[in-house]
């Protein structure tokens, strides 16, 4: 059977039925074909025109229509079935016209299976509040200059800290007396109505400067969607906005409602056959969320994204998940934006999600870092243990050993972590090469382990 279907793994005749996929239609669907007991976990099938998509899985981040440093061919061997593909960036250059006149993304960047583009949301957060603040959208300790906006008023003057937005601090946690956990309960400092130092966001779409040449440019649903249509992937998403963790209450229920608005034009703009997802956002707050996922999960969208962040204790990921999941169809697909550290892989499963983007193998690879299995340690669950190595030490360079002896790649069989630590110091490309091959396969394989163990 696995011969048939392109790039089976994990399905068989025990848990899936042939005849049912072979008379799907070329039209996007989605079926579940087995749950899990314990959990929302679910294994299920994505049907596109352009092929299948086994979930749960990852989708890697192919922001301007390449993984970077791979081949298609290298991507699809590491396991990759779907990918995501940034579509504010491919606006900009090389511009959606000239892709569609090419045939279309697949045709354009010769990739077979199932593609995925982002609505340009995200980069509204990135290029905005994410630039003003120097954050990310979930907000991590180790951010200095971010943490400055978490601290309470009244330390921050008993410290004598400037808490304005460039005021040049570089001040860590400790030096204030906040540790992590107490992050949590730190009022937010953007507020409703304030806007980005480069962008202007309004009810409509957002304005902002292109920083390839300087143009003014303008994107709102009806556009984001339009340009969606013409790079011509399978599944497109509805224009959000993902706002940033520092955001207060108010801000991030006006921002909801925005997002509410767009969804509905989004799907009056929409005319192509491609599969529309509708985005849920709430940030952490719980009764925001539930709301957003209310509501995206009533419109009659082909599956549902979950974006923005859930405050900064992790551990409270799954049950703003349970929270959102609860309440969206259960035959819909899911998918989580821009989330997936391993150690979020099986809390994400679990919670009933089936596709995922993150660029954190690839980002990681790029900068020296491997994520193998852990040699004589536990990585604190019940899943593979792993652990990182940062190949750019120079102690790695008398190391005669493979990256990870328990790993079967192209990577692993044939390299040394020496070779591949001097690669690195000598700031060869092949490095990069090898390292992102080595982790997108890490990663897939893991996936594949957690979907065993959760499903039983």
């Amino acid at each position: 059977m696995c011969g048939i279907i392109k790039n089976c793994r994990y399905l068989t005749s025990d848990n899936f039925n042939l005849t049912t996929l072979i008379l799907i239609s070329y039209m996007f669907e989605f079926k579940i074909f087995k749950k899990a007991k314990n959990s929302r976990a679910r294994i299920g099938v994505l049907k596109t025109e352009h092929g299948i998509v086994e979930t749960p899985c990852l989708a890697p981040v192919a922001t301007q229509a390449t993984v970077k440093a791979l081949t298609n061919e290298e991507t699809e061997n590491v396991g990759s079935q779907i990918l995501i593909v940034n579509t504010l960036y491919l606006h900009l250059s090389p511009g959606e016209k000239i892709v569609a006149k090419a045939g279309g993304l697949h045709e354009f960047m010769n990739w077979k299976n199932p593609l995925m583009t982002d609505s340009g949301g995200f980069q509204v957060f990135s290029w905005g509040f994410g630039k003003d603040f120097g954050i990310g959208k979930i907000l991590k300790a180790k951010n200095k200059k971010s943490l400055t906006f978490f601290l309470e008023g009244k330390k921050v003057r008993d410290k004598k800290i400037n808490p304005a937005p460039f005021g040049g601090i570089l001040d860590s946690a400790e030096r204030c007396g906040i540790n992590n956990s107490q992050l949590q309960n730190v009022s937010a400092s953007i507020e409703r109505g304030q806007q980005p130092r480069l962008l202007k966001i309004t009810d409509e779409g957002v304005f902002f400067t292109s920083f390839l040449d300087g143009k003014k440019l303008f994107l709102g649903p009806r556009e984001s969607i339009k340009i969606q249509e013409k790079l011509g992937a399978d599944i497109i998403f509805a224009f959000d906005e993902c706002p940033p963790p520092l955001a207060d209450y108010k801000y991030m229920k006006n921002s909801i409602l925005k997002t509410h608005n767009w969804a509905k034009v989004c799907l009056e703009t929409k005319k192509t056959k491609q599969a529309l997802f509708g985005i849920v956002q709430g940030g952490r707050y719980k009764d925001l969320r539930q709301e957003s996922a209310k509501f995206i999960g009533s419109l009659p969208f082909d599956g549902f994204g979950i974006g923005g962040e859930f405050g900064a204790d992790k551990n409270k990921m799954s049950e703003m998940l349970e929270q959102v999941v609860k309440e969206l169809p259960e035959q819909k697909p899911r998918h989580l934006l821009g989330i997936g550290y391993l150690e979020d892989i099986p809390k994400i499963i679990k919670a009933g999600i089936d596709i995922f983007d993150c660029n954190v193998p690839t980002h990681y690879a790029r900068r020296g870092i491997a994520f193998v299995h852990a040699q004589g340690r536990n990585s604190g669950h019940n899943f593979i243990s792993f652990e990182k190595l940062n190949l750019k030490q120079a102690k790695f360079l008398k190391d005669k050993s493979s990256l990870d002896k328990k790993c079967f790649c192209f990577v692993c069989q044939n390299f040394k972590k020496n070779y591949i630590s001097h690669l690195f110091r000598a700031k060869e490309i092949t490095g990069l090469r090898l390292l992102t091959f080595h982790n997108l396969y890490f990663f897939n394989k893991y996936i594949e382990e957690v979907k065993r163990k959760i499903m039983g």
